[in-house]
C-alpha cells in the first residue's frame, strides 16, 4: 500500500507473502501487481483526457465516427441507438451495452474478440442509466487508438507513465519481471496454469494483454505517483480544468459516476469517511486507488485477492475499513 499527502508520500508499505506457502516471497514495495480494472482510470481514462484537452477528442462525438464499424449498418439496421453512443457515454458507463461478457469463451484470436464485442447488442437506451461496462471500456480503447493513430501501450508509456516516473508501469510486463509479480490465480479451467505476469482478465488476455479495460501493471508507488499527480491539477501531463471535468460527478437514472472515475455511493468500498468529491477506482484482483481532494490524500492499496481462485470476496469488507483507519489516523496526526 502507498498514501500521499499534499503531494508527499507519506507511507509505503508491503505486508505478506505472494501466496500462502511459507516459503513464498515476501512482496515488498517494489512487488508489482495486476491493476485490473484501474488500468481503466490509470491508463484509458488518462488517455482520453490527454486527447480532450488536446483538441483531438469531442466527448459528444459519436464512437461511430470514429470506429465506423461499431456502428456498421448491418449491425445498426438491427438497433440505429449505436449511432447515438458517445465517447462521453463510454467514460460515463451510460452507453447501454452490457457490463461483462464472457466473450474469452468463444473468441479465439484478438480480432474474433473485437469482432464480438463491437457487435453487442445493447441493454439499454444510450444515456439513460450507468451501468458499469467492460465492454464498454473495450470498444472505447480501440476508439482512442483510432483517434490516437497508435495502440494503447505505446501512448499511454510514452505520455503517462514515463512523464510521471511511473518506472515499473506498463502492459504485457517482460519474463524478466516475473519474479516481481505475484501469482493472481491458479486457472485450471481457462488457461490450464497459474497465471502470473500475465494479465489476470480472460478478455484482456486473448487480446493479447493490452485492452482498454484491463492489462496495466503497476507498483503501489507508481500508483501513488498518479494519484498524486492528479492531485496537483494533473501537473506535468494535464491542466486542472481537465483533471476537474472528467472527475466531477454526474448523477443518470439516481446512480452516479465521472468520466471513467468511480465516485462514492454509500456504501462504498471508499469507507464512510473519505470526503463526497472523493473518486476513484477498484480492480478484480483485489487492487484500489482512491483520491480524496479535499484532504489531498491518495490511497492506494495492491493485493491478489484472487488467489488462489476468486471466490473470497473479503476484500469487499477490507477496503472501506482501511480507508477508514487511513483517515481516522491522518485527522488524529494531522
Amino acid at each position: 500500500m502507498a498514501l500521499t499527502l499534499s503531494g508527499k508520500l507519506i507511507a509505503s508499505e508491503a505486508f505478506g507473502r505472494y501466496t500462502y506457502d511459507l516459503d513464498s516471497p515476501l512482496a515488498t514495495p517494489h512487488t508489482i501487481y495486476d491493476l485490473a480494472s484501474v488500468s481503466k482510470v490509470v491508463a484509458t481514462t488518462t488517455m482520453a483526457m490527454l486527447l480532450y484537452e488536446r483538441g483531438e477528442l469531442d466527448l459528444d462525438t459519436p464512437v461511430g465516427a470514429v470506429l465506423p464499424e461499431f456502428a456498421a449498418a448491418e449491425v445498426a439496421a438491427n438497433d440505429p441507438r449505436r449511432r447515438e453512443i458517445t465517447f462521453r457515454m463510454l467514460l460515463l458507463h451510460s452507453s447501454g451495452l452490457p457490463g461483462y461478457e464472457r466473450l474469452f469463451e468463444r473468441a479465439l484470436t484478438r480480432e474474433d474478440l473485437i469482432r464480438a464485442a463491437l457487435a453487442l447488442p445493447l441493454t439499454a437506451d444510450p444515456g439513460t442509466r450507468i451501468e458499469y461496462s467492460d465492454v464498454g471500456f473495450i470498444v472505447l480503447g480501440l476508439a482512442l487508438e483510432r483517434l490516437a493513430g497508435e495502440p494503447l501501450e505505446c501512448f499511454c508509456q510514452r505520455e503517462i507513465f514515463g512523464p510521471l516516473g511511473m518506472a515499473h508501469t506498463c502492459f504485457r510486463p517482460s519474463a524478466s519481471c516475473r519474479a516481481a509479480i505475484p501469482p493472481t490465480e491458479d486457472d485450471r479451467a481457462f488457461r490450464g496454469r497459474v497465471i502470473q505476469g500475465e494479465v489476470h482478465d480472460e478478455n484482456a488476455w486473448v487480446m493479447g494483454g493490452v485492452a482498454g479495460h484491463a492489462g496495466v501493471f503497476s507498483t503501489a508507488n507508481d500508483v501513488a505517483r498518479f494519484a498524486a499527480a492528479i492531485l496537483s491539477g494533473g501537473h506535468p501531463i494535464l491542466r486542472p480544468d481537465t483533471v476537474e471535468l472528467f472527475t466531477r460527478a454526474v448523477e443518470i437514472g439516481g446512480t452516479r459516476h465521472a468520466l471513467g472515475w468511480d465516485v462514492p455511493t454509500p456504501p462504498s468500498q471508499a469507507g464512510r469517511l473519505l470526503s463526497p468529491r472523493s473518486f476513484g477506482h477498484l480492480g478484480f484482483t483485489g487492487t484500489s486507488l482512491w483520491i480524496d481532494p479535499e484532504r489531498q490524500l491518495s490511497v492506494t492499496l495492491l493485493t491478489n485477492r484472487t488467489w488462489p481462485d476468486r471466490k473470497s470476496e473479503a476484500i469487499k469488507n477490507v477496503r472501506p475499513c482501511f480507508h477508514d483507519a487511513v483517515v481516522e489516523a491522518i485527522e488524529r496526526h494531522p
